[in-house]
C-alpha cells in the first residue's frame, strides 16, 4: 500500500510540473483557446490526410484493375 501511495505522490507532483492547454486566468470560453485552436488544427491535419489516402487508394486501386484488365482481357 505504501508504494502505491508514494507512486499517487509522484505522479501528483509530475502533474504540478505539466504545463495545461488552457489559461488558467482566463474565464468562460476564451481559456481554452489554445486547446481550441490545437483540436481545430489536428481535425484539419486528419481530414487533409484521410483525403490524401482515399485519393491515392481510389487511383491505385484502378490503376491496378485497369493493368489487370488489360492483361488478362
Amino acid at each position: 500500500m505504501s508504494r502505491m501511495r508514494a507512486y499517487v505522490g509522484e505522479v501528483l507532483i509530475e502533474l504540478k510540473k505539466a504545463t495545461w492547454p488552457w489559461d488558467s486566468k482566463g474565464k468562460g470560453f476564451a481559456k481554452y483557446k489554445e486547446l481550441n485552436d490545437s483540436t481545430i488544427v489536428v481535425l484539419i491535419a486528419m481530414l487533409l490526410l484521410g483525403a490524401f489516402v482515399a485519393f491515392f487508394d481510389t487511383f491505385f486501386r484502378e490503376a491496378f484493375q485497369a493493368v489487370t484488365h488489360l492483361l488478362v482481357g
